[in-house]
């Protein structure tokens, strides 16, 4: 992904978002202290995040963007990777503005 793509996919997010995001999975989410999580490791199919986690992660997401996740969006499609996390967030942020 280049720099320009990335920044098209965190436009509508309130700044820091990424980052913080990352933050959290990496600080209190991930179930291996010692494993670095970037915007393309693969959390749910290795296990760096288990179904408390990704409760966790649809809380903040709620927090964060002022809006309410529909239990039908967390899929893998959505949540297996911070990087897929970021586009869904996008497109939740997008859906307020």
């Amino acid at each position: 992904m280049t720099n320009d793509q990335n920044t098209d996919v965190i436009r509508a997010l309130p700044a820091g978002f990424t980052e913080n995001l990352l933050e959290l999975l990496n600080e209190e989410i991930s179930v291996d202290p010692s494993a670095t999580i970037e915007l393309s490791t693969d959390l749910l199919l290795t296990g760096l995040v288990d179904s408390l986690g990704v409760v966790q992660i649809v809380s903040w997401f709620e927090d964060e963007l002022s809006v309410d996740v529909d239990p039908i969006d967390v899929t893998l499609e959505n949540f297996q990777t911070a990087h897929r996390m970021v586009a869904f967030a996008e497109q939740l942020a997008a859906s307020v503005q």
